[in-house]
């Protein structure tokens, strides 16, 4: 029976949520859009299939899933407008475009680009909380900038993969990573200061992301040092880093596929 393949971009605030990937008896992403998609579509088949997961309280502006049908969509714009009235508020379709049958939305080359938003020195609103990781410790912001400059390029990165295998490939590129005031994001109840660390590649690993940041963090509490970082990096190193970032400061900004 022939098939039809689309591939759709959302975005969503990850904080009520545990993660991407069905789980029993929790409340998870792929759950509230499977069963939007089974309600609109009157239980016509379909499948749905992720770009990647994401951690439990981790959000997106811009994610993307392929969802496999059928019978096409006669009319894609009233599809969105249908799918979107009815998924839940913290849960938004951006686009949606018809793919042939040999893309692979997991395998299909793709660059991803992820932020970490993150304060220090005050206690924040507690509606920060969702999007904003609040370090109440002062932090070395100079050094940070520094330090997140050494992740980029080809690196090895095992160091910076939760609960790593023997035989992971951990020779992965970054092509961007640096600290930056923050100017994307604002709200009356925001700290008059604060930063992102913005990274950009095709391939992370469990963790990756919030390893790096809690790393940063380490690094501006004056924990670690920049030669402790560039160690970490080097070939066949493994150093266990003792910070895991919160997951609810990240988030992944855009993902391109090429």
């Amino acid at each position: 029976m022939k098939k039809y393949f689309y591939v759709i971009n959302i975005q969503y605030l990850g904080y009520r949520f545990h993660g991407w990937q069905k789980q029993p008896d929790v409340k998870t992403l792929h759950l509230m859009v499977d069963r939007t998609l089974n309600f609109i579509l009157e239980g016509k088949y379909f499948k749905s299939l992720s770009s990647g997961r994401t951690d439990a309280m981790v959000s997106a502006e811009c994610a993307a899933f392929e969802l496999f049908l059928r019978e096409p969509i006669a009319d894609q714009e009233a599809f969105l407008e249908l799918f979107n009235y009815n998924l839940p508020q913290d849960i938004r379709a951006l686009s949606i475009r018809e793919v042939n049958a040999e893309f692979n939305i997991i395998n299909h080359s793709k660059v991803k680009e992820y932020l970490y938003l993150f304060t220090y020195g005050e206690k924040c609103h507690p509606f920060c909380a969702p999007i904003m990781t609040t370090i109440l410790d002062d932090l070395d912001i100079d050094l940070m900038i520094e330090g997140a400059k050494l992740f980029e390029g080809e690196h090895y990165f095992k160091s910076y993969c939760f609960k790593p295998t023997d035989n992971g490939i951990y020779n992965r590129e970054i092509t961007t990573c640096e600290i930056v005031e923050n100017t994307l994001y604002t709200a009356n109840y925001f700290p008059e200061k604060s930063y992102i660390l913005r990274v950009k590649g095709k391939g992370f690993m469990r963790n990756q992301i919030r390893l790096m940041m809690g790393t940063l963090i380490d690094l501006g509490k004056h924990k670690l040092t920049i030669n402790d970082i560039k160690y970490s990096l080097e070939p066949e190193n493994f150093v266990k880093m003792e910070y895991i970032a919160p997951a609810s400061g990240l988030i992944l900004k855009n993902i391109d596929f090429e």
